[in-house]
């Protein structure tokens, strides 16, 4: 009888969670960073899929499988790059365009960039807060009930988020105009808040496109490298071939800091402190490099 007992609270418990699971709001999203804000934002009314998740892994290299469509077909709220950085996605998506209670957030639209533009969107400064206001929006939409937890959540993230702009700031007025340098564009928009001259663009470009550089690119880019005006490289710790191996180790040998800077946010933060450990460590590479 105590058996039998101890089975009908197992599966009791196993009910009432299921229960209070089952009026969640799933998201998908196509990169784990879009779906880390849907976390904090949604919170305990949101079960949250992101299909591209592992930071060891090029995410260029990514493929399908049969539980993405299955993910994707469930989904209430999906999220997506665009710009062609996730072109799978609309394979999948074309099958659910006609239904009206799906929401579907292309982030470069979100953003007010268009197809074509450099898609690492997510070091543009304004992309997370606005996303985090759209997902407390569509949220409520869908569960108008918990209205005020979506806001109260918003309200926090972007509180949170006054740390990202108030480095930003700091490093736009003490290093205006430093001279950087990458290895693929990632870091572009970023750059740009930070009003970096980003030298180098040509070989990032064709670096990110799997390409190899011509011989005279190539060899501009190591000029730029060897000119002892160049502060801070950064690359891409994701994708790295003996092309780019080469330029760390020149970096080094010129006294260049070095950054990484990813395309799939590790799993033990959230993108707030993604995006300030990246802006520390630019900070303090150019406060050592001033003295």
């Amino acid at each position: 009888m105590k058996i039998i007992a101890k089975h009908s609270i197992i599966v009791l418990l196993f009910l009432i969670c299921s229960l209070g699971n089952a009026n969640n709001i799933l998201v998908c999203a196509a990169e784990n960073f879009y779906g880390n804000v849907s976390e904090m934002i949604g919170g305990k009314f949101v079960k949250v899929t992101s299909i591209i998740s592992n930071p060891n892994a090029d995410p260029h290299l990514f493929s399908t499988s049969p539980n993405t469509a299955i993910t994707i077909s469930k989904a209430q709220v999906i999220i997506y790059n665009g710009a062609d950085y996730d072109p799978w996605m609309i394979q999948f998506l074309s099958s659910r365009q006609m239904d009206d209670k799906l929401a579907i957030i292309n982030v470069t639209e979100l953003v007010g960039m268009k197809k074509g533009s450099n898609p690492h969107i997510w070091y543009k400064p304004d992309t997370f807060p606005k996303l985090a206001s759209l997902l407390a929006k569509k949220f409520s939409e869908i569960d108008p009930e918990n209205r005020t937890y979506f806001q109260e959540n918003l309200d926090s993230f972007n509180e949170q988020y006054k740390k990202v702009y108030a480095l930003i700031n700091s490093i736009k007025s003490n290093f205006s105009g430093t001279n950087v340098i990458a290895t693929e564009p990632i870091f572009g928009y970023m750059s740009d808040a930070l009003d970096f001259n980003m030298r180098g663009k040509k070989f990032q470009q064709i670096i990110m496109n799997g390409s190899e550089p011509s011989p005279n690119i190539t060899a501009d880019f190591i000029d730029e490298l060897k000119s002892r005006t160049i502060k801070i490289l950064y690359y891409n710790n994701q994708a790295t071939n003996p092309t780019t191996e080469n330029i760390l180790n020149l970096a080094k040998q010129n006294n260049i800091k070095i950054i990484g800077v990813s395309e799939t946010m590790s799993g033990n933060q959230n993108v707030i402190q993604w995006l300030t450990k990246t802006l520390e460590d630019t900070q303090q590479a150019l406060i050592i490099k001033s003295h």
